[in-house]
């Protein structure tokens, strides 16, 4: 990654141009900092990365002010997924699992800069939520559909298992959403402080704690009625399993870097287990669902902020993350 000057997005009709003031800096990037092999597969450079962002609108295509619906000056964010909104996907509500989907920041040009083009209908309005909260909707989304897909919460017992900034955002959701108890595993003693703050009632630290049995003596030895699994790991999923209770749900957010060994009629069928994988934010549902949980003071997702940086220490910023000392971190681009 280099820092350089490029030209201003062009604005095309149905676009809007959006001054940048906050970014968020997620695990995608880290992907690409590193340029492991799903960034040099997927990635075609030069490429502006960055795809969580808040910023202002000053400039809008003639269709787009045509519309009437968005105004210049407005403080805004967007859905980094463009779909291409004629596939079986989009014409049936699933348009976060569009074939053809382009996301900024991987496929064009993203939000680590001043400013960025982006359709209209992927804009959202923040109406009052505060800019750096805006920056980072995209992965609460992710959250919020992780915890409230298929689940009834109110009363609930919910394990999230994997406290990063999305597992930590989960906690905050579930504990939002009503649910009696939240437990949360992190190796990461940092990661667990973060989702106390969040809410979690009870912090488990696999390298010292016996998760599956104290999950189970935590919930009288039923297990949980949802488990959200955000690590991704063969270890996550194990114990997603053991601790979801009989026919509880698991809803599979984290994305494995390797193949997970299951036994699907020991752990899944025999179990009677609803499991779900979680992709990106519904559209729009998760952004409704989302606005009105953080302006009505549900949820705030500020806690799991633990650093700011200006955009030219993007490198610095990177470190903090892959040294595992931060939760989520934001870049100042604007003021």
């Amino acid at each position: 990654m280099t820092i350089e000057e490029v030209p201003t997005p062009k604005c095309g009709l149905n676009d809007v141009l959006i001054k940048v003031h906050a970014a968020g800096v997620c695990g995608t990037d880290l992907h690409i900092w590193e340029w492991d092999r799903w960034a040099s597969n997927r990635l075609k450079p030069p490429v502006v990365i960055g795809h969580e962002f808040a910023g202002e609108i000053v400039e809008m295509g003639e269709d787009a002010r045509r519309a009437g619906i968005l105004q210049l000056g407005e403080m805004v964010t967007a859905e980094g997924h463009i779909v291409c909104g004629h596939c079986l996907q989009c014409r049936t509500g699933l348009g976060h699992l569009c074939k053809r989907t382009q996301i900024i920041g991987v496929d064009r040009d993203g939000a680590f800069a001043d400013y960025i083009a982006m359709p209209a209908g992927n804009v959202v309005r923040l109406h009052g939520i505060p800019t750096d909260v805006g920056a980072i909707m995209d992965p609460v989304g992710n959250a919020v559909h992780t915890v409230l897909e298929g689940a009834e919460v109110p009363g609930s017992t919910v394990f999230v298992l994997g406290c990063g900034p999305i597992g930590c955002f989960a906690v905050g959701v579930a504990k939002a959403a009503g649910a009696s108890l939240v437990i949360a595993s992190d190796l990461n003693d940092m990661r667990l402080d973060l989702a106390r703050r969040m809410g979690a009632h009870v912090t488990l630290n696999p390298s010292r704690d016996d998760v599956v049995t104290r999950v189970l003596e935590a919930t009288h030895g039923n297990g949980v009625d949802l488990v959200c699994e955000m690590s991704g790991h063969p270890v996550g999923h194990a114990q997603a399993f053991a601790t979801a209770r009989l026919g509880g749900r698991v809803n599979l957010l984290g994305t494995p870097s390797q193949s997970t060994e299951v036994d699907f009629a020991k752990e899944i069928i025999f179990r009677g287990l609803t499991v779900y994988g979680v992709t990106g934010r519904k559209m729009y549902s998760t952004w409704n669902t989302m606005g009105r949980m953080i302006r009505g003071g549900q949820l705030d997702p500020m806690p799991v902020v633990t650093h700011r940086f200006p955009l030219e220490r993007i490198a610095d910023a990177i470190g903090v993350i892959k040294d595992g000392k931060a939760g989520k971190v934001i870049l100042e681009i604007a003021s």
